[in-house]
């Protein structure tokens, strides 16, 4: 394998379109025009890196044959693309396994688009109203169990910040059981099986929950206003501008999944390691410019491409980089962490159910993983089926000039032997 193979900066935009190859491209450039903030400039430096020699690897070779193959590791940021398949089939079975035998619904919280300048302001504002978005719709969900139900349900929220022209689009996706255990915990109280909650009633009381937390940030002045909104400083501006807010219908969705609550947790597993846009959605980047795919909702969902500048396309993609340590699935209800295990037990035991033939206790390793979906066994040669040795690559830093740039593949000298 020569150094050849490596791509550098010039040729990645001609031979390959990937986000990591368009941040490589483009981010020293974007990053020197832009103040990131610290997760944002983490992520795109992971993103640039990932799988190239900046983060290591290993050196595979087959002493029959003669074959051998390098393979650099994942960035495991949270917001790559191309990063963390097994982190996601371990969550998809870990939620499959907790799933009960009772109808479910996909329910959907929606933020007005008024409040997302006010969001992306800064990191403070984004953590303050995003944890007010998790608990205005945990909240209504658990208020309307009790309610409707007479009992206390369990559901699962996960966050999503955008659209498929990756705009902003802050909205919550919720995975919810028909049915609740009784307050005494004696008995399962069967929800229906074509209707949870009444769906006017859900948007009023999230808009009523999450727009009474945003009255308190801003009276005891815990965000940050852009210039923009500088007025709501000011108590009578303030007052007139949160009640447009509440004379808003604000989304909600509530519908049973069609596929079934299996499949939803699929979809749900795709976006739950990584942000905006697959590398399978973008279809060419030259010229400054970055050619995508995206679904129309507003025309049947047709597929259609979308052309942006770079800057703009990093830039929107950008703002959908959550603060470190930001969780984007919460659980709540009966699947709450602390003591889950035992309430689904018992929730199965009055159900009459199976406790669930799959478990995620002890996920597969990579090697495993990819045995069991692909049937291919990584530690055997692909051309001999003899047993492959393996080196280990240390990490080669990247220059500060060219912090996106791939490195140049390192020497022998620059391995250890595992």
């Amino acid at each position: 394998m020569s150094a050849a193979a490596h791509l550098d900066a010039a040729s990645v935009e001609q031979t390959a379109c990937d986000l990591g190859a368009i941040f490589r491209r483009y981010g020293p450039a974007y990053a020197g025009q832009h103040a990131l903030r610290p997760a944002q400039r983490k992520a795109a430096w992971a993103i640039a890196h990932c799988r190239t020699a900046a983060l290591g690897g290993h050196r595979e070779w087959c002493p029959e044959c003669g074959y051998e193959r390098f393979t650099y590791h994942s960035c495991r940021n949270r917001h790559c693309p191309q990063c963390q398949s097994l982190a996601t089939a371990a969550w998809v079975a870990a939620r499959r396994a907790e799933l009960l035998p009772v109808p479910y619904f996909h329910v959907v919280f929606t933020l007005p688009h008024q409040l997302h300048e006010l969001i992306l302001w800064n990191e403070h504002n984004q953590r303050r109203l995003l944890n007010l978005l998790f608990a205005a719709a945990a909240q209504t969900l658990l208020e309307f169990g009790r309610r409707e139900l007479g009992g206390r349900i369990g559901f699962s929220l996960l966050l999503h910040t955008w659209d498929q022209q990756l705009r902003p689009h802050f909205h919550l996706h919720g995975l919810v059981p028909s049915g609740a255990l009784s307050c005494d915990g004696r008995q399962w109280i069967a929800g229906g099986r074509r209707f949870l909650f009444p769906v006017a009633g859900l948007s009023r009381m999230f808009r009523a929950k999450y727009v009474d937390g945003l009255t308190r940030l801003l009276d005891q002045g815990q965000l940050e206003l852009p210039p923009s909104l500088g007025h709501l400083a000011l108590p009578g501006p303030r007052r007139a501008w949160l009640r447009r807010l509440r004379r808003r219908a604000w989304v909600v969705y509530s519908k049973a999944p069609f596929a079934g609550p299996a499949k939803l947790v699929d979809y749900l597993g795709r976006y739950t390691h990584r942000v905006a846009i697959g590398n399978q959605r973008l279809v060419a980047c030259a010229g400054g410019q970055v050619t995508y795919r995206y679904r129309d909702r507003r025309d049947g969902d047709r597929l259609k491409t979308d052309v942006l500048p770079v800057d703009e396309f990093l830039r929107r993609f950008l703002q959908h980089i959550l603060p470190d340590r930001f969780q984007r699935v919460r659980h709540y209800g009966l699947l709450a962490n602390r003591g889950k295990r035992a309430r689904l037990a018992h929730c199965r035991a009055l159900l009459g159910a199976r406790p669930p033939s799959v478990s995620a206790a002890d996920p597969p390793t990579a090697v495993e993983w990819v045995r069991q979906v692909l049937g291919i066994d990584l530690r055997r040669c692909p051309q001999c089926g003899g047993e492959l040795y393996q080196e280990r690559l240390l990490p080669v830093q990247p220059s500060p000039a060219s912090a996106y740039v791939p490195p140049p593949r390192p020497q022998f000298a620059a391995w250890n032997t595992s």
